[in-house]
């Protein structure tokens, strides 16, 4: 195995960026930094009277490893992966709870006889998971800062749970809502005719879109591989 004096700077990006994993523009801008300031103490270094490359290689040193380097960094990423995920769920939350009423108003069966009670506790039950969802997307926006900002693995390991939980929570709303939307074209079928339903169906699957990738972002980041001693 090679000493720290034999690393250079792009070598060590290039090894603290193989072990950090998360949302690529942060990780691409916490490289940026890390590369500021590699050249700024290699220029130090120059200014004091060493050799370009001994300056480069004394500054890699002190540096440090990946080992040390990516707890912190991963950290980071995982806060702010954490971050946009609440930002999505909130959002989708929020329209589906203000929205999902307004797609059956008007409706030609609106009127009609009354649904089963098993259809009308799994709505309610949906607008529970939506509040539920919600709650934690406000959670996990404040405590992704705050690990952020202050670094706390006590706060981490908090910010990592409402995680989970957010996750779950989504997961949950997605398996209600594809149930009750089933039930709803099972008991109308005019249904899947009606204009809000069609657009409100379309801007759910896209909502859904944005936060599978966003969920699948943040457990990427939070449950990928370890760093290795």
């Amino acid at each position: 195995m090679r000493g720290y004096e034999e690393i250079r700077v792009d070598e060590r990006l290039r090894e603290l960026a193989g072990q950090l994993h998360g949302p690529a523009r942060l990780k691409a801008d916490l490289l940026t930094e890390a590369r500021h300031a590699l050249e700024d103490a290699v220029e130090a270094y120059r200014e004091g009277g060493l050799p370009a490359a001994e300056a480069e290689r004394r500054a890699v040193a002190e540096f440090g490893t990946p080992a040390q380097l990516a707890p912190g960094y991963q950290a980071e990423l995982a806060a702010g992966a954490l971050r946009g995920l609440a930002l999505r769920a909130l959002a989708v939350a929020v329209v589906l709870m203000v929205g999902g009423d307004l797609t059956w108003r008007g409706s030609s069966w609106s009127d009609g006889p009354r649904p089963p009670e098993g259809y009308l506790l799994l709505s309610a039950s949906l607008d529970e998971i939506w509040r539920l969802v919600a709650g934690l997307a406000l959670a996990g926006l404040v405590l992704g800062v705050l690990a952020a900002r202050h670094g706390s693995p006590r706060l981490g390991r908090l910010a990592r749970a409402v995680g989970f939980g957010l996750t779950g929570g989504l997961a949950l709303g997605a398996l209600a809502g594809s149930a009750l939307f089933g039930w709803s074209v099972h008991l109308w079928d005019a249904a899947l005719t009606w204009p809000p339903m069609i657009i409100g169906a379309v801007l759910v699957s896209a909502g859904w879109f944005a936060l599978a990738r966003a969920a699948r972002c943040w457990l990427r980041t939070a449950v990928g591989p370890r760093v290795a001693g």
